[in-house]
């Protein structure tokens, strides 16, 4: 419910600054935090039964097939874990990229919920608008990281 009335230019452009500064914020909160709440073993961060170990991902979605599209936030911020590419694949490593991975799953749905603050100064339309620009630019990046994770997963059980 909007409670601040602005002139439609201001919002707009409180809109444009907002969000870059939302997704910062949760990405910054996500790092800060101890390696300890992102274990793939974690209910939020496990494969559940109808995601087939990912397939549903590739059969469904087909992120194989533009997953490499997807930009790599921790290639932008300066302590972040890069996650396009893996290039050691020693136990240690897959286990530090599953913990980004499930670090990165969190920083885009925390990025989703906050599309309702733009209905204090806007609208009611544009929180529908918010929600979708919102699911539209996360829900790729989180599909990724749940397609990723149970191969990863699979290969250290092999190891």
């Amino acid at each position: 419910m909007q409670v601040i009335f602005l002139p439609k230019a201001i919002a707009i452009i409180l809109c444009f600054v907002l969000w870059p500064l939302l997704q910062v914020t949760a990405a910054l909160i996500c790092l800060k935090m101890p390696d300890k709440y992102f274990l793939p073993s974690f209910f939020l961060y496990r494969s559940h039964h109808w995601e087939n170990n990912g397939a549903i991902y590739k059969n469904i979605f087909k992120v194989h097939r533009w997953k490499k599209l997807l930009p790599d936030g921790g290639a932008v911020i300066k302590s972040g874990y890069k996650k396009k590419s893996i290039e050691n694949f020693s136990k240690t490593c897959l286990n530090k990229f599953l913990i980004e991975s499930c670090r990165a799953e969190m920083t885009h749905w925390l990025a989703i919920a906050p599309f309702w603050i733009f209905g204090l100064f806007a609208p009611l339309e544009v929180i529908y608008l918010m929600l979708i620009y919102a699911l539209g630019v996360n829900l790729p990046c989180i599909i990724a990281q749940r397609y990723n994770r149970p191969r990863i997963i699979k290969l250290l059980s092999k190891m």
